[in-house]
C-alpha cells in the first residue's frame, strides 16, 4: 500500500517552527531578496524591510498595552497593511484572528464574543459594523484603522462610540501609541481559554525521527525587547463554519502554522527561484498557510493580488512572472471558460494547488496553460493535510491523495461506532498527529465541541472516504450537512438564524444543493405564517447573510419531514433537490 513519503521538513529543528524564526532566518540570509510583491500598491518589500516592518508593528502593538496571548481581530481586504499586521502580531506574540470581510450583524458578532480580542485592525469600511454589534465588542480597547479612502470618517464613528481608533499609521512609528506597560512580555491570564487537557493531546502523540533539515545554521534570536515566541504558543485563531452548529474558531499553534506552510513547499516543490500568487482573500488560510507563508519558508516571492478576476488572470501570471498559485472552489471553471488565446501556454506558471477544483478539467487546463503539475490535498484547517497528491504524478480518477504516514495516523470508521471499516469500504475519515502541535490544539473558548470533535483522541471530520488497496483516498460524501460555496464554508445554522428572524417566517431549514459548477447552492425551505413573497425574504437575507450564504433557492412548504424527537430529516430533503415549485433568484433575476 503507497504511502505519501516527499514531506521533508525545510527547518528539521522543529524548536524553529515558529514565525519570527523563519522570518528571521530569511532576512539574514536573503536580505535584499524581494519577497512581498503587491501590484496594485506599486511595492515590493524584501525579507530584509519586511523583518523590519514586522518587528515595528510588534512593538507599536506591545506599547499600546498589548502582552502576548492577547487576541488582535483583522477585518479588512487583501494588503500589505494586513500582511504586515498579521507578521507583527506573530513576532509580538499576539494572536491574530482574522474575520471574512462579509460577516456583519450576528455572523460577525458571534465570533467577536467568542475570541474576546482587546484590539482590532480594521478597513475602514467595515468600522460601522462594529458600532452595530457593540454590545458583542465590549472587550475591544482600540482599533487601528486601515485607509481605503474614509479612514478620519470611520476613526469618528468609532471614537463616538466610546473606543480609542487611530490611523494604522500609527502602528509605523514604535513611540505613538503609549507607553509600555508593566506587563509587557508577559502571558495576561484569560478566560474561556482551551482546556490543558485538550491542549496536550498532541504532546503524547507518538514521535518519529526527524530527517536531517536543509538549514543547519542556528536563526538570529529575538530582540530582547520583543517576546520570545516557541512553537507551541497560539498563533492564529482562524473560524471555519462547515457544519450546522456556529461557525468554530480553530486555534492553532505556532508549530501548526508552519508545518501547514512547509507541507505546500513540499507539496509544489517550491523554491527560492518560485514566485507564488494569491488572489483569494488574505482572511482564509488559502492565502495565508497556502501561499504566503510556504513563501517565507522556502525563501521564494508572494505576489498578493487585491481579488480574483477570472479575465485578468493569465495577464497577471506574466505581468509578475508568477510560477505558481492557488485554484480555490470555483475558480478553475472561470478562468477555463475564458475564450481561448493563441499564447495562452506561453507563461511561466509551473504549478498549481487546485483546492477543490474540478478534476474533469484539469488535464485540459495543463495541456492550454502549458502547466506542469496540478497538485491537491485532503485536510481541514484543524488537521491541517494528512492527504496529499505526489507531484507530477497521475493518479487514480477521483483520487484524492495518499496517507502522508510519517505524519498522521488516518483511519476510516463506522461514524456511530468509531470502529475501522475494512480496505474498500466507505467510512468516516479520523485523524490525529504523530508529532506535537502540527494539528490545532482545539475550538477556541469551545471546550465541549473540542471535546466531541477529538473523541477517542481522534479528530473527526465528519467527511465520508473510502481507500482502495494502492493506498488512494477517495471522498464520498459527508456525513453532516456543510455548505461550501464560491470558496466558502457556510453555515446551514447561523443562515436559519438570520431567516427565521423575518416575522413571517415559522420554520426554516437550510440545505445544500448540487450547483452547475461542481459547488454548492444553498436552498432554505420554509414555513410561514403569513403571507411573503421570495422577494422580500431575498431582501431580508441581502441585508443580514454574508453574499456568498444567501440562498439561491426558496420552497414554501407546509411541513417539513421529522424524526420521532421532531428532528428535521435533512437527507429526505437534499433527495428532493430542486422541484418544479423551488423559487429560483437566478430564473426571477
Amino acid at each position: 500500500m503507497r504511502h505519501y513519503r516527499d514531506l521533508r521538513p525545510t527547518f528539521g529543528d522543529r524548536e524553529d517552527w515558529a514565525l519570527p524564526t523563519v522570518l528571521r532566518y530569511q532576512a539574514a540570509h536573503r536580505p535584499d531578496a524581494v519577497w512581498l510583491d503587491v501590484p496594485e500598491e506599486g511595492r515590493t518589500w524584501t525579507f530584509g524591510q519586511m523583518l523590519a516592518a514586522a518587528e515595528t508593528v510588534a512593538r507599536a502593538m506591545l506599547a499600546a498595552g498589548a502582552v502576548p496571548g492577547d487576541r488582535v481581530v483583522v477585518v479588512a481586504g487583501n494588503s500589505s497593511r494586513f500582511v504586515r499586521t498579521w507578521l507583527g502580531c506573530g513576532m509580538a506574540g499576539l494572536v491574530e484572528v482574522p474575520v471574512n470581510t462579509a460577516y456583519e450583524e450576528e455572523f460577525l458578532a458571534h465570533q467577536i464574543r467568542t475570541i474576546r480580542a482587546r484590539y482590532a485592525v480594521v478597513d475602514d469600511i467595515y468600522a460601522e459594523r462594529f458600532v452595530r454589534i457593540a454590545t458583542a465588542s465590549t472587550d475591544i480597547e482600540k482599533f487601528w484603522v486601515i485607509d481605503t479612502g474614509s479612514r478620519d470618517h470611520a476613526i469618528e464613528v468609532l471614537c463616538s462610540a466610546g473606543w480609542e481608533a487611530v490611523p494604522w499609521e500609527d502602528l509605523e512609528n514604535d513611540s505613538s501609541t503609549g507607553k509600555t506597560p508593566e506587563a509587557r512580555g508577559k502571558i495576561r491570564e484569560t478566560t474561556g481559554e482551551i482546556p490543558e487537557a485538550v491542549g496536550e493531546i498532541s504532546e503524547a502523540m507518538e514521535k518519529i525521527p526527524q530527517p536531517p533539515g536543509e538549514i543547519p545554521e542556528a536563526p538570529p534570536s529575538s530582540p530582547s525587547d520583543l517576546p520570545v515566541v516557541n512553537p507551541r504558543d497560539l498563533a492564529s485563531v482562524l473560524f471555519t463554519s462547515g457544519t450546522t452548529g456556529l461557525s468554530k474558531g480553530v486555534a492553532m499553534p505556532h508549530a501548526q502554522m508552519y508545518f501547514f506552510a512547509d507541507l505546500c513547499v513540499s507539496l509544489t516543490r517550491l523554491t527560492p527561484q518560485d514566485a507564488w500568487m494569491a488572489v483569494t482573500p488574505f482572511f482564509y488560510g488559502n492565502a495565508q498557510l497556502m501561499a504566503a507563508y510556504p513563501t517565507l519558508v522556502a525563501g521564494a516571492r508572494f505576489v498578493l493580488r487585491s481579488g480574483f478576476s477570472a479575465p485578468d488572470w493569465i495577464d497577471q501570471i506574466r505581468e509578475s512572472r508568477v510560477t505558481v498559485t492557488t485554484f480555490a472552489g470555483a475558480m478553475m471553471d472561470g478562468i477555463w471558460r475564458q475564450p481561448p488565446r493563441p499564447d495562452d501556454a506561453d507563461n511561466p506558471l509551473r504549478c498549481v494547488f487546485a483546492a477543490g477544483g474540478a478534476l474533469s478539467i484539469q488535464e485540459p487546463m495543463r495541456e492550454r496553460y502549458g502547466i506542469e503539475a496540478f497538485v491537491d490535498v485532503f485536510g481541514l484547517t484543524e488537521i491541517t493535510a494528512p492527504i496529499m497528491t505526489p507531484y507530477g504524478e497521475d493518479r487514480p480518477p477521483g483520487a484524492v491523495g495518499l496517507q502522508a504516514d510519517e505524519w498522521f495516523d488516518v483511519a476510516l470508521v463506522d461514524p456511530e461506532t468509531d470502529e475501522e471499516v475494512p480496505v474498500g469500504v466507505t467510512g468516516e475519515l479520523i485523524v490525529r498527529p504523530k508529532v506535537p502541535f502540527i494539528c490545532s490544539t482545539g475550538y477556541y473558548n469551545m471546550p465541549d465541541i473540542t471535546v466531541e470533535a477529538w473523541r477517542n483522541l481522534w479528530f473527526h471530520t465528519g467527511d465520508m472516504l473510502r481507500r482502495d488497496t494502492d493506498g488512494w483516498f477517495y471522498f464520498v460524501d459527508r456525513i453532516k450537512d456543510k455548505l461550501r460555496r464560491s470558496g466558502e464554508d457556510i453555515s446551514s445554522f447561523q443562515v436559519e438564524l438570520a431567516i427565521l428572524a423575518h416575522p413571517a417566517v415559522e420554520e426554516c431549514c437550510v440545505i445544500a444543493v448540487p450547483g452547475e459548477t461542481g459547488e454548492d447552492e444553498v436552498m432554505a425551505y420554509l414555513i410561514v405564517r403569513e403571507e411573503v413573497t421570495p422577494e422580500e425574504v431575498w431582501e431580508w437575507c441581502d441585508t443580514r447573510i454574508p453574499d456568498f450564504a444567501v440562498p439561491r433557492y426558496l420552497r414554501f412548504v407546509a411541513d417539513l419531514p421529522k424524526t420521532p424527537s421532531q428532528r428535521v430529516q435533512r437527507n429526505t430533503l437534499r433527495a428532493a433537490g430542486v422541484t418544479p415549485d423551488t423559487q429560483d433568484r437566478t430564473s426571477s433575476g
